[in-house]
């Protein structure tokens, strides 16, 4: 009996769209409960403080910041080894192979964040916003590709998942450069030693990872009193996790990401979904899409992305740079550049770097990655849909 009560469930969560279900279903809670009669109840508790430690040894952090600054840290520490396998084996171990969705990255982060600055130009506080919608969600892009089914080629699967963890690369490096805080040389100087001890462990191979984890939680604390973005420790602790292959037997990277990858999917991801896209829409209106910071990164989602992308990779393969992806054509092509404009969890993450001194702007960012990330959601979806088969 409940081996037959389970197996929906079983079978949903091995769905690939089901980690974007569960995000796109966390991100509607959180419209309805902040625009009804437990919105201050919800502000409320993601402001709370919660004191984690021993006696005066700890620290203490709103309910807010725990999520965005020590559970998305173990998402970029996911992130990070997800890139690194793709560097050493996967797609993009081969520079050819690797070639379409690197042009096609640096072309969605770059237009979207013109576009942004064109919008903005001349407002030096709006400006920070730049990067916002330079990010793609995997999770949410890859869902809407696998409701798709056989109308899209496995080639470009592969080829927005590749452009997607190239575009997490990017984001790690915009929130390393240019939105740490006024740093602090001697955590700086701790974070370097917890670095050095992490490369230490990789070099003699020590195959427990709980030497990894117990200084990488230090490395954590050193890195959120350093003024850089606590989330870098969860990078700079997965860049140093081994990952030598033996035959018949996964390396210590690749169990880390299979056990973490269903928390990170289905806890992490869509608690901080929860947490960050709850707004109030009373009095939302089209000119409230008008205000430079929700226009400029609701255009850079849904136009810069899907030009960027298509642009660069078209240039890439008409001068031969790159190849064009297996049984795919140019419209469900530029249909993937289109979904490549689902900003949502990183877009979202950004922007609370990017105004973590003027929370003002914060309603108007998530109007314009909620908007952006769903016309880009809408008009990819049936622009594949309806496109020829090749």
């Amino acid at each position: 009996m409940l081996k037959y009560l389970s197996s929906p469930f079983k079978w949903f969560f091995k769905l690939e769209a089901a980690s974007g279900l569960v995000l796109l279903i966390s991100a509607i809670l959180a419209l309805i409960i902040s625009n009804s009669n437990l919105s201050e109840m919800y502000f409320g508790t993601l402001e709370k403080y919660i004191f984690i430690g021993i006696n005066k040894y700890g620290i203490k952090l709103s309910v807010l910041h725990w999520i965005n600054d020590a559970l998305m840290a173990v998402f970029f520490f996911f992130v990070t080894l997800e890139i690194k396998r793709e560097f050493i084996e996967g797609e993009l171990s081969n520079l050819k192979q690797a070639m379409l969705p690197i042009v096609g990255a640096i072309g969605g982060m770059l237009v979207p964040a013109l576009v942004y600055v064109y919008i903005n130009y001349g407002d030096t506080e709006t400006l920070r916003g730049w990067a916002i919608p330079s990010a793609t969600d995997i999770a949410f892009s890859l869902g809407v590709l696998s409701l798709l089914g056989s109308r899209v080629p496995i080639s470009l699967k592969v080829f927005l998942t590749a452009l997607a963890i190239i575009d997490d690369l990017g984001a790690i490096i915009i929130i390393a450069f240019f939105y740490s805080g006024d740093l602090n040389i001697i955590y700086l100087g701790l974070i370097i030693l917890a670095f050095l001890a992490l490369l230490i462990l990789n070099k003699f191979n020590i195959k427990k990872f709980l030497p990894y984890l117990l200084i990488g939680i230090f490395m954590w604390d050193f890195t959120h009193q350093s003024g850089i973005h606590a989330t870098i420790a969860g990078v700079l602790l997965a860049s140093t996790i081994p990952h030598r292959k033996k035959p018949k037997e996964h390396s210590m990277l690749i169990k880390i990401e299979h056990a973490i990858s269903p928390y990170v999917a289905f806890g992490i991801m869509p608690l901080f979904a929860f947490a960050n896209a709850g707004v109030s829409l009373e009095g939302l209106s089209l000119s409230s899409f008008a205000s430079k910071v929700p226009l400029g990164i609701l255009l850079g989602l849904f136009v810069g992305k899907q030009f960027g992308v298509f642009i660069f990779s078209y240039l890439s393969i008409k001068f031969k740079i790159a190849q064009m992806p297996t049984n795919a054509n140019w419209i469900n092509f530029y249909g993937v550049g289109v979904l490549t404009g689902i900003g949502f969890t990183m877009s979202l993450f950004v922007g609370n770097l990017a105004f973590v001194e003027n929370m003002n702007y914060m309603d108007g960012v998530k109007i314009g990655v909620l908007g952006g990330s769903l016309l880009s959601t809408l008009f990819g979806y049936f622009l594949i849909l309806f496109a020829p088969r090749k």
